[in-house]
């Protein structure tokens, strides 16, 4: 598949003021990424109106090669722990804090980087501009990128899990995915992934009881 042509956000028509989720996604999609080695944007999936938005790091491998969040590895546990929690995916809005896959070339593999806070503040301007326009009842962290993209500071995970105001929205802050699949023991994983079901739970009972924060956009 060809790279897609990309322009810088200046030139890119109504690059400050997208009126729809649509023409927010094209702005992604046309920009010029900023991370070396990206040649497409992976953008949020869901429907707008969704009770519940996740917010995840950036897409990894196979997002990138399937041009969809939260597919790999740690999406389908992420996927299994929702219907634990009894959350459908397909009624929730999924997307990353940063639109790109960042990674290392070694060999054949591509090996995830994290994105810096400057990369991660260089999409914020769009990820508060898409949830404006999910309107979720709540907005889910998954980790630490997540985090620093919707308080705007980075905190740790230990000491603020659970609920938290991220600007107009009502918020919760637990793991991202990828981590349980990175704890060693399998005794400790088990009892990790425990405790991310039920944060899911406690997150699709605020959904169910609480209202939007926020109007939708126009």
């Amino acid at each position: 598949m060809p790279a897609e042509k990309h322009v810088p956000v200046e030139a890119t028509a109504g690059a400050n003021d997208p009126r729809t989720l649509h023409a927010l996604n094209a702005i992604i999609a046309a920009t010029e990424p900023p991370l070396p080695g990206a040649e497409r944007a992976v953008l949020g999936e869901g429907p707008e109106g969704a009770a519940i938005a996740f917010v995840g790091e950036q897409p990894g491998d196979q997002e990138d090669r399937q041009n969809r969040p939260f597919v790999g590895p740690a999406g389908q546990l992420l996927n299994r722990a929702m219907a634990e929690a009894g959350i459908v995916r397909d009624r929730v809005y999924v997307t990353n804090a940063v639109k790109h896959f960042k990674f290392e070339q070694r060999g054949k593999r591509r090996i995830h980087q994290r994105p810096t806070a400057g990369e991660v503040k260089h999409y914020r301007r769009w990820l508060f501009k898409e949830l404006e326009f999910v309107a979720p009842r709540v907005v889910v962290a998954l980790g630490a990128t997540a985090v620093l993209a919707l308080a705007g500071r980075a905190l740790p995970i230990s000491r603020n899990r659970g609920e938290m105001r991220f600007g107009a929205w009502r918020g919760f802050v637990t793991v991202h995915p990828s981590y349980l699949l990175r704890v060693p023991d399998r005794e400790a994983r088990q009892h990790a992934y425990e405790e991310f079901v039920s944060d899911l739970k406690r997150i699709h009972s605020l959904a169910e009881r609480g209202e939007p924060l926020v109007s939708a956009a126009s």
